[in-house]
């Protein structure tokens, strides 16, 4: 966890560069925001929440980018609040996990779902915790440099968070998420391939084998391939493995 945190703290690459003109309109948009959380006490956070909920689903994506942005700035300024209203927020995070167009929302998504996971510390997720996994495993292999890693940090959190529940189903995501992993440890954008040794080691407890098989199965091919690769490429990942009785 403590190598998840710091690669947290790390600032993210920019996805897309925006227009001088854009810029300049995102940063009033945003120097509105914070004023309106500085009289929070004055003006209930909750009304807030609806107006950016009805432009979470606006019909133009840079307006879906904006809400997706200011959330992202509730998450971060005012995070007692957040709290209060998680579920909705939530909810409009994971919308955009699933916006059929822009990648900068699919990005400011994924990127506001991290500090959210962070500060509840997964607690309370329910039927969300499948589709955050789901879909952030979509986003492994995806185009955008930018949303592959934050993808990789957020899948890393959701090992650390999936607890008893969701020890099964995660299991079963991460084996089919292996190639995955061993691909982009040798990604061309090196934030990337941080980001996916930091979350292979995360994952990592559940690669574990079952020792009861008598017979070469499916899961000890894969299992080979992956000791094999490991070796060649990241051997003191192997060892660590070894040394965790992983492998």
């Amino acid at each position: 966890m403590d190598n998840s945190q710091r690669i947290l703290d790390q600032p993210l690459p920019i996805p897309i560069s925006q227009p001088k003109k854009k810029r300049t309109s995102l940063l009033s948009f945003f120097s509105k925001v914070s004023w309106k959380l500085r009289l929070r006490n004055q003006e209930p956070l909750k009304n807030m929440f609806f107006i950016l909920a009805e432009k979470a689903r606006d019909p133009n994506a840079k307006k879906r980018h904006l809400a997706m942005k200011s959330l992202g700035t509730m998450a971060c300024e005012a995070p007692d609040q957040v709290r209060k209203h998680k579920k909705m927020m939530l909810d409009l995070l994971v919308y955009g996990l699933y916006d059929p167009v822009s990648s900068e929302v699919i990005y400011e998504s994924v990127k506001t779902l991290t500090v959210i996971l962070a500060k509840i510390q997964g607690k309370c997720l329910g039927s969300f915790f499948i589709d955050i996994t789901l879909q952030t495993r979509t986003l492994l292999d995806d185009d955008n440099d930018s949303v592959r890693y934050s993808a990789f940090i957020l899948f890393g959190q959701l090992a650390a968070f999936a607890g008893k529940k969701w020890k099964n189903f995660f299991t079963n995501q991460v084996k089919q998420t292996q190639d995955s992993l061993l691909t982009h440890l040798q990604d061309r954008n090196p934030h990337v391939a941080k980001a996916c040794k930091t979350t292979f080691q995360a994952c990592s407890p559940y690669l574990k084998l079952k020792k009861d098989c008598t017979f070469q199965s499916e899961e000890d091919q894969r299992n080979s391939k992956l000791c094999r690769q490991l070796s060649h490429y990241h051997p003191e990942l192997l060892q660590f493995f070894y040394a965790n009785k992983i492998l």
